[in-house]
């Protein structure tokens, strides 16, 4: 059970970590009835860099070594986390809020770059 987007782009909201409205970060706000739908251009680019930025920004050092982590895994729980990066359990979960939102700006971004436009619906 999980939350999906589909679109242009495709893929699966984390589950307790990204909430269905997080491409709004990126400069388009999504409509909602049951769904958020998202459309971005050539002339969102700006934000969508701009968001990407702030995600690398937020998540300094840890981006490389959740790279490698997650390279390596096909499921984690907070006990992996704490131990793999020695951090305490109420700090996992803002990390990995910017982990998941960076990784759907760039989605995001490839989309844009390579077809000028981007739609996708998110459930809610």
């Amino acid at each position: 059970m999980g939350r999906y987007y589909n679109g242009d782009i495709e893929g699966k909201f984390w589950f307790g970590v990204q909430s269905s409205d997080d491409a709004d970060f990126f400069g388009s706000e999504g409509t909602q009835p049951d769904q958020l739908e998202y459309y971005f251009d050539e002339d969102n680019l700006p934000d969508i860099k701009k968001g990407i930025a702030t995600c690398l920004e937020e998540l300094g050092h840890m981006k490389e070594m959740l790279d490698l982590f997650f390279e390596h895994q096909n499921g984690y729980n907070d006990a992996m986390l704490e131990e793999t990066f020695n951090i305490e359990k109420e700090d996992i979960q803002p990390i990995l809020e910017w982990y998941a939102r960076l990784r759907l700006g760039k989605e995001i971004l490839e989309c844009v770059e390579s077809q000028r436009d981007c739609s996708f619906t998110a459930e809610c």
